[in-house]
């Protein structure tokens, strides 16, 4: 590779590649959309250049952050990428880390997921940063995004503190030319200062080191480097302005173009979210008379500004919740400059509904729980499996772990009541069992819950993009480490029903369900576990070693559509004309598993490899 040379990245892309060339030692990262391949890429572009760096998938947000901390501490870069709602779960160690400072330069990289596209809420990383006073930079685009990596390392590092990168969903997954240079490595070796006082910091010292934190925040906010820029219009609307950032601020430049405003009035982009700069929030309340303010998703900047003439969320000139999609800030601009408004747009029609790939274990798994258990309670988790829903097969679904202990939950409810108590069935997938399922199966153990707790072994984070799990061996660069047993590890949490499935064998896996209720209902009764296994269908190895079956629909057929509602595989359609079910063999994967949902016994497997 040259010196520099262009590339069209991917935001997420540029990210990674700043990581790299600034020379960060230390990218830890546990994967959700749209932060995922921030850490794949850091891999790559490392590789490509020979950099050093450790990288990680972590067992969860909270350990990456501790991780790529003490990295910082003994005076090397760090960063640590996640999606908004993995922040909540990295909270404890950061929220403390903003008192404690760093040494190395340490940046958390929070993907923020406006709409949301994927994500169960669409919270404001901006809002984190001013509960944990860290500065937060709000990138427009993907080459934004990379500069604002050097940025950050240097701020960090400039006044010992955490820094925030925060792109959305916009940013991380759009593409743009970025300039990629050669690696910079930092000419340091670890150095850990043993200082009790701040690195321990029992809460005698905690006063001093918020002294100190409000005081960087003071300086920051006063340091040019960090000032909106102004996109200065031409005088007609002097007492007029447009604050923006993220993306918003990107479509509303490209908006005031379209609507022939470019240029006629001032706008301001927001680049370090928080803390705001206090000049800036000056100007903006003695020379403008109306400011509207474009942010998502919520009211940071605008709470900064603290301004009685600002058209935002709070006025509800901006919604205050969804995408601020270009079509939404065209009718916002429009009304605030007084320019006539576009006609609505004519309303989407309906799509089809997400569903789980052909082939797909967890399907098995959800028909046979509905199956066994119709009148069962039944709490999920977050991953593919939560299509589970379209079965009629899972009833909650609140945060990453939470289905285990909700599940542990219910059972107490009813238990209170009369000592009888509904079948509960939880399901959770590897990586998430991983992440945040294993303290939640102990204390369920622990306290006495009688649940059924169905792990959903697909063998891959299927739904970030196939991240290995830890029972894999596979680190993030590809090399090798030791197996952690998913078994190993529930047997060590106390539980003693343990049984492992495949998930295709729907008859087994009913079977398997009504021994684990008998278990749960026994004198001796405990939570008890199934393990429903089958590979991801998505990745190549399955679909090469498992057997294809030719699968038909016979005239037995009666046009119940048991098999189209109940089952729902996307190789299943109905013809309405002849009133029965087919197949549709180019969706096909040939697994068998939908013999089983045919109450007439109409489908069948003609046998072989197809």
């Amino acid at each position: 590779m040259t010196m520099t040379e262009q590339r069209i990245l991917m935001g997420n892309e540029a990210i990674g590649r700043g990581l790299v060339e600034e020379g960060c030692t230390l990218a830890a990262a546990y994967p959700g959309t749209p932060a995922s391949e921030i850490l794949a890429s850091t891999v790559a572009f490392a590789k490509e250049t020979d950099a050093k760096i450790h990288t990680e998938w972590s067992i969860n947000e909270k350990v990456a952050c501790e991780t790529a901390l003490a990295n910082s501490m003994a005076g090397r870069r760090s960063a640590v990428a996640m999606k908004q709602v993995g922040l909540n779960v990295a909270a404890d160690p950061f929220a403390r880390a903003t008192y404690l400072g760093v040494k190395g330069g340490f940046i958390l990289i929070a993907a923020d997921d406006p709409g949301p596209q994927s994500s169960q809420n669409e919270q404001d990383s901006r809002l984190f940063g001013l509960f944990a006073k860290a500065p937060v930079f709000d990138p427009s685009s993907p080459r934004e995004a990379r500069e604002m990596v050097t940025e950050a390392f240097a701020l960090s590092e400039g006044y010992e503190i955490p820094v925030i990168l925060r792109p959305t969903t916009r940013v991380c997954h759009a593409r743009q030319n970025v300039v990629c240079r050669k690696p910079e490595p930092q000419a340091r070796k670890a150095d850990f200062q043993k200082d009790p006082g701040r690195w321990v910091a029992t809460p005698q010292f905690l006063t001093g080191l918020h002294k100190q934190l409000n005081e960087k925040l003071d300086a920051i906010a006063l340091d040019e480097a960090f000032a909106p820029r102004l996109y200065a219009g031409d005088g007609r609307r002097p007492k007029q302005c447009i604050v923006a950032s993220g993306v918003s601020f990107a479509h509303s430049r490209e908006l005031l173009a379209t609507l022939g405003a470019e240029g006629r009035i001032d706008l301001y982009q927001v680049r370090l979210a928080f803390p705001l700069h206090k000049p800036f929030i000056e100007r903006i309340r003695k020379s403008y008379d109306q400011v509207l303010i474009l942010e998502e998703t919520d009211a940071a900047i605008e709470m900064q500004l603290a301004n009685s003439t600002i058209a935002g969320r709070t006025s509800g000139t901006v919604p205050r919740q969804g995408e601020l999609t270009p079509d939404v800030i065209d009718a916002i601009l429009r009304q605030f400059l007084g320019l006539p408004a576009t006609p609505p747009l004519p309303t989407a029609k309906k799509g089809t509904r997400p569903s789980l790939c052909a082939g797909c274990g967890h399907r098995g798994a959800f028909f046979a729980i509905r199956e066994t258990f119709p009148k069962g309670i039944f709490p999920s988790d977050i991953g593919c499996y939560t299509l589970g829903m379209n079965f009629g097969a899972v009833d909650t679904c609140h945060c990453m772990g939470a289905c285990i202990s909700q599940g542990a939950g219910f059972y107490h409810a009813y238990a209170a009541d009369n000592g009888e108590f509904p079948t509960i069935v939880v399901t959770i997938g590897d990586s998430t069992f991983f992440h945040a399922g294993i303290p939640a199966l102990i204390n369920a153990v622990f306290q006495g819950a009688r649940i059924i707790v169905v792990i959903l072994d697909n063998a891959t984070t299927a739904m970030t993009g196939h991240q290995p799990t830890p029972q894999l061996g596979i680190r993030a660069d590809g090399s090798l480490g030791p197996q952690v047993f998913i078994p190993e590890l529930v047997r060590a949490a106390g539980v003693r029903f343990l049984k492992e499935v495949d998930a295709y064998d729907v008859p087994a896996l009913k079977a398997a369900l009504k021994d684990a209720d008998a278990f749960i209902r026994s004198p001796e009764g405990a939570v008890a576990v199934l393990i429903a296994k089958h590979p991801c269908i998505v990745e190549k190895k399955p679909k090469e070693i498992q057997p294809i079956l030719a699968m038909a629909i016979t005239d037995a057929c009666v046009g119940c559509r048991a098999c189209i509602e109940e089952f729902e595989c996307p190789a299943l359609r109905f013809d309405d004309g002849e009133n029965r079910a087919e197949i549709d063999q180019n969706r096909c994967i040939g697994c068998g598993v939908c013999v089983h949902a045919c109450p007439a016994g109409a489908i069948v497997a003609e046998g072989g490899n197809r």
